[in-house]
């Protein structure tokens, strides 16, 4: 059956939203902690031997690989009081905020029912809950709601919990359901019986979240992590009826550097095993009613190889950048798959425009790309040679197809999106050309997108590269170099940026805040070369190009110079770290979200979760050459002593993607040696991963923390001159 639940818990966990409700902004733990200083991590120096160098780190102690060591738990819980106590004075603004935030949320939300097979499935949150009831009904009309998993039953008094995937069984008897109780994103599996609502005895753990029934709903296809690196390379085989003990192990991806992923095709007709890397991907695939046969690969892997196959019939549609640097469609029969010579071109590449995704439905594609760095839609007509575009009227916005199921279908459903426009469903016939808007994310109280703008413009780079930019704020803020400004960038993984509607922003925007999204290179906002040019040995222009559009932005009179703010998380995170090494004066105030910034170190240790699979990223450092140019850069590596702005930083303990102990470090060392005394602070989740808190109104808890630290310091610099006026709440 196709994965169209796995699409529903993605959709739950993007909207993001809960019941407001009276809430008192929560307190850490440790505030029973008095702290009458900064903490100081203690000097015990570390020798790190690499190419006849010499590092030495002061702080290598604070790697914990067990996270139980009496020590270095009572440093991050002493780091928790310092930023509770400091932010101390910020807790009625941080009240106010989530408040803000909460009080515009529907009083209780749901997703478009999606049918599939008999049913239609879709989940809602009721009111006041932090986590979805995932249901589904015969007909949309009167027919009774059957509840197949409460979320909040599930999560019961757990610190930390995510429901990672659902994946019903052909003939709707089973649920799978793949759950996460620490942070790690290592998932339990456990199968629910609809008929009973009870748990079977069949258990799996240490389990990637990826699922996949076989057709006849006698075997569960999962990924087995490596319980050292973290990677899901080993493709297990589960007899429903019998012990874990005796899963079949069917493949084992003996490529470190590879991923892979698990999926069900859209027909149903394949069970499909992604191997990718970020210049080749392999896809395999196993009738799904020939559960005990092999996988075998539609195309090997090739060196600079990319694809993705879709399949409606006998026909694979092929998303390939064979001959095609910015990738095209090309179809193919299973039995031509291996000769490349032998696909049809369906869809050409096209000059400016990167294809991401393309769909078959009846007779048509629907094609998901970015031209000029927006994604946009269309549909081609495979039988008549027709096209239907679907246009968007705002010069800052996204959309992409989404949740469509059945290839035989002619409607497509859309999503879309801008800074100021929240989520719509929209659903195209493409023979009539009729549109229906679905559904439209409320947003309650007095929020008019009218009253915002949103805009695009483009700075130049040092190298004379054009960096484009993405703006919102409200109507009424001056453009004339006295409003408050927060600069947004990540730019790594070919991962792009996209302006993506928030209600928590708009408490910023409210307080006079522009807000800027700077497409760095490293994205793939405008093609796959903007992803090579910030990447590996050109990685430093994510950084310049960060820096000149900040600088661009408050010489335009965009944002105050004295109240510039940046944000960015994880790889983020680094940009973060790297430019306040290389700027630090740029910015009154920096938000890194748990940040990747002991570069070096953590890609030289193979035992690191996701360390192998970057190298083909950032480069493998057992090369000199790509040592000394991950030297030049990396956050930790390159702390100075010199003034740094004031500094949230943020942590989880239980984080596999990037290391509590990276963050914990790099604030030791920037505490020990900056040279002003602005506010470094370290909040670390002691019962979360890489995501943050769980249930969706800790996540608001924490969007507020932030938010009150950047308004608290935009007041205090404005309360600084002479000629300041209040901001208005």
């Amino acid at each position: 059956m196709p994965q169209i639940t796995h699409f529903l818990v993605v959709a739950a966990v993007l909207l993001m939203g809960c019941q407001p409700e009276e809430r008192a902004v929560e307190q850490h733990p440790a505030s029973s902690i008095a702290i009458a200083q900064e903490p100081v991590a203690s000097i015990r120096p570390t020798a790190l031997e690499q190419h006849g160098q010499t590092r030495i780190d002061h702080y290598y102690w604070l790697r914990d690989d067990t996270r139980s060591d009496p020590e270095v738990i009572d440093y991050l819980e002493k780091e928790n009081a310092w930023t509770q106590q400091e932010m101390a004075p910020m807790v009625p603004l941080q009240e106010r905020l989530y408040q803000e935030m909460v009080g515009r949320l529907a009083t209780e939300e749901a997703s478009v029912p999606v049918k599939l097979g008999d049913y239609w499935y879709y989940f809602r949150y009721p009111a006041g809950q932090d986590f979805p009831l995932y249901a589904r009904k015969g007909d949309l009309g009167d027919a009774a709601e059957d509840v197949l998993i409460d979320g909040n039953a599930r999560a019961g008094d757990s610190d930390f919990y995510q429901l990672a995937n659902v994946e019903v069984s052909d003939d709707a008897r089973f649920i799978a359901i793949a759950e996460d109780f620490v942070g790690r994103r290592t998932y339990e599996i456990r199968v629910i019986d609809t008929a009973t609502g009870e748990a079977l005895p069949d258990l799996i753990t240490g389990a990637d979240s990826d699922l996949a029934w076989s057709a006849d709903g006698q075997y569960l296809f999962y990924l087995r992590r490596d319980p050292q690196t973290l990677l899901a390379k080993f493709v297990m085989r589960h007899k429903m009826g019998t012990a874990m003990s005796e899963d079949v192990l069917v493949y084992e991806e003996g490529n470190d550097i590879y991923s892979t992923s698990l999926s069900r095709s859209r027909s149903g007709a394949w069970i499909v095993l992604t191997h990718s890397q970020s210049t080749s991907t392999e896809e395999q695939l196993l009738a799904a009613d020939d559960p005990t046969g092999s996988f075998k690969p539609f195309l090997p892997r090739e060196v600079d190889h990319e694809y993705t196959i879709e399949e409606r019939g006998d026909v694979f549609y092929i998303l390939t950048n064979w001959q095609a640097k910015n990738f095209r469609v090309m179809s193919a029969t299973i039995e031509q798959a291996e000769d490349k010579s032998q696909w049809q071109e369906v869809v050409p590449e096209s000059p400016g425009v990167l294809i991401e995704s393309a769909t078959p439905l009846r007779h048509w594609l629907a094609i998901g790309a970015r031209k000029d760095g927006r994604r946009q839609i269309w549909a081609v007509d495979t039988a008549a040679e027709g096209r239907i575009d679907i246009v968007s009227d705002e010069p800052v916005s996204v959309m992409w197809p989404t949740d469509n199921v059945d290839p035989e279908s002619a409607v497509l459903r859309y999503a879309y999106t801008s800074l100021s426009t929240p989520q719509q469903i929209w659903e195209i016939d493409l023979e009539s050309g009729e549109r229906e808007l679905l559904k439209e994310t409320i947003v309650n109280g007095d929020y008019d997108p009218s009253q915002y703008i949103t805009q695009r413009i483009d700075i130049t780079a040092r190298d004379g590269t054009a960096i484009p930019v993405s703006l919102v704020y409200k109507r009424d803020t001056p453009l004339d170099g006295s409003a408050p400004g927060l600069v947004y960038g990540y730019g790594s993984y070919g991962s792009s940026t996209d302006p993506y509607f928030s209600t928590s922003l708009v408490s910023l925007l409210d307080r006079g805040f522009v807000y800027a999204i700077a497409h760095i290179r490293g994205g793939q906002e405008l093609g796959r070369e903007w992803y090579e040019d910030g990447k590996m040995m050109n990685k430093v222009n994510t950084f310049y190009d960060f820096i000149d559009a900040t600088k661009a932005l408050q010489a335009g009179g965009w944002m105050d110079p004295l109240r510039t703010y940046a944000r960015g998380a994880s790889a983020g995170g680094l940009l973060m770290g790297a430019v306040i090494n290389m700027a630090p004066s740029l910015y009154h105030g920096v938000i890194a979200g748990v940040p990747f910034v002991d570069v070096v170190t953590t890609m030289l240790d193979p035992s690191i979760p996701l360390t192998t699979g970057e190298w083909t990223e950032w480069g493998d450092p057992r090369e000199p050459e790509a040592y000394e140019y991950m030297m030049s850069y990396s956050p930790y590596d390159q702390v100075s002593a010199q003034n740094y702005p004031h500094l949230l930083v943020t942590a989880g303990l239980h984080d596999s993607q990037v290391q509590y102990f990276e963050p914990a470090k790099w604030v030791a060392k920037l505490r020990a040696l900056r040279t002003n005394d602005n506010l470094l602070l370290l909040h670390t989740d002691m019962a979360a991963g890489h995501g943050g808190a769980s249930g969706r109104l800790k996540r608001y808890t924490d969007a507020a923390r932030e938010y009150a630290f950047l308004v608290s310091l935009s007041e205090q610099a404005d309360a600084r001159k002479p000629e300041a006026v209040p901001l208005q709440r």
